[in-house]
């Protein structure tokens, strides 16, 4: 294949590789990793999985080391309208023209990137990218969402000071597994010899495999509710119930992170916890009407959503905005929040594997009294709109996917 020589051309390298390619193993990115050098090695990482809120706690975590002096590197996944949303320090995303160039510099240096078809997923390579960023940015310090699972994730490549594991439930089961333990076992891959590991709340069967798998690594485990408390007891900017839980499993975290040297003053960590962004999670976008956009995606997430909704609006007759993949439990989680609603309107994702409204139409029209499929998020976002008026709700949810195209169009 031709390598890009520009870096217009390494963006645009990095958006043609499948967004959907998922390869669980580590062997490589570590072999990647291996050829540039161990980029990974020149700095400490706090490594954060689970199934909902990892993404939330780490820009907590992140934010917080921010205020408090360090220069921290985040990477999250996925983007909602730009790659470079993944790949930040201390809360900007890198440009367009670093990222292209850093893209350059690990393609320069990778010299099987001539295969065909390219060796990395783009998850793989993003990865590649964010570790070799930072290593040239010299980082204090980076925090890592995990992106799949965790056992064989491109991130646990890193070199972790301190893990984190958020709240676990079902989600991608075809790879993860169809039990609880199972998934737990994939997440509780993060753990690391001797390393410290701060634990939200969790089922007692997940609960299990993480402490079981924590004992035979000597990883001390720190777990909300007997070592740390469930409330940091702060102002929080980012909103729902569910984030309290949230910036509690970052707080544990960072003080897990102090032992390494990232010492923060509690009026560091009350600022952060206080200013923290991180877009798509119960964000009002628009008013009049108001359009508040949720990146719930999974059973878990749709519940945390429906009784945020109850706390945060409970006068607000909601208009929603829906779409989903198709390997989802798109089921239960129509049957939770479509009751809730006062008309529906489905859309297909901007991904291929979206679940064509048509398939579900039935089963929705059951749960609510107004549904309407439409052909387009942008068809569904005018009409739920204009059924809004202006003292209703607009509520876009069911994917990422459908979170960042809607973000697009407010």
């Amino acid at each position: 294949m031709t390598l890009p020589r520009t870096p217009e051309e390494g963006i645009a390298f990095l958006r043609s590789l499948p967004p959907s390619g998922i390869r669980l193993g580590l062997d490589r990115i570590e072999k990647a990793l291996e050829i540039l050098g161990h980029p990974e090695t020149r700095f400490p990482a706090l490594q954060v999985a689970g199934t909902n809120g990892k993404g939330s706690t780490c820009a907590f975590a992140a934010n917080c080391l921010a205020v408090g002096g360090y220069r921290v590197g985040l990477y999250t996944s996925p983007h909602l309208l730009r790659v470079n949303e993944r790949i930040q320090i201390n809360g900007e995303e890198i440009s367009d023209r670093l990222l292209g160039e850093r893209i350059l510099e690990v393609l320069e240096r990778y010299p099987v990137a001539e295969q065909q078809p390219f060796p990395l997923t783009l998850f793989e390579f993003g990865t590649l990218v964010a570790l070799w960023h930072f290593s040239r940015e010299k980082v204090d310090l980076a925090v890592l969402e995990t992106g799949l699972g965790g056992r064989l994730d491109a991130t646990t490549s890193a070199y972790v000071a301190v893990t984190a594991i958020a709240p676990i439930s079902y989600d991608h089961q075809e790879y993860l597994g169809n039990t609880l333990r199972e998934i737990a076992g994939e997440k509780a891959g993060i753990l690391k010899a001797g390393i410290p590991v701060a634990v939200s709340r969790q089922p007692r069967e997940a609960l299990e495999v993480i402490e079981a798998r924590a004992l035979e690594l000597k990883a001390p485990v720190h777990l909300e509710g007997r070592d740390f408390p469930g409330d940091p007891g702060v102002p929080l900017s980012l909103r729902g119930p569910h984030q309290i839980q949230n910036a509690a499993l970052a707080t544990a975290s960072l003080e897990l992170l102090r032992d390494c040297g990232f010492a923060l003053t509690p009026e560091q960590v009350r600022r952060g916890l206080a200013t923290t962004r991180w877009p798509g999670r119960l964000e009002e976008v628009s008013s009049n009407p108001l359009v508040l956009l949720d990146a719930a995606h999974n059973v878990a997430g749709i519940e945390v959503l429906a009784q945020a909704l109850g706390v945060l609006y409970p006068t607000r007759k909601v208009h929603l905005v829906f779409g989903v993949l198709a390997d989802k439990d798109y089921q239960a989680m129509i049957r939770r929040l479509f009751p809730l609603c006062k008309s529906v309107h489905l859309a297909p994702v901007p991904s291929s594997r979206s679940l064509h409204p048509a398939r579900y139409l039935p089963e929705a029209m059951a749960l609510c009294p107004d549904v309407t499929a439409h052909v387009s998020l942008s068809d569904a976002l005018e009409q739920a709109r204009r059924r809004a008026g202006k003292t209703d709700l607009v509520l876009g949810a069911g994917s990422l996917y459908v979170v960042g195209a809607l973000r697009g169009l407010v």
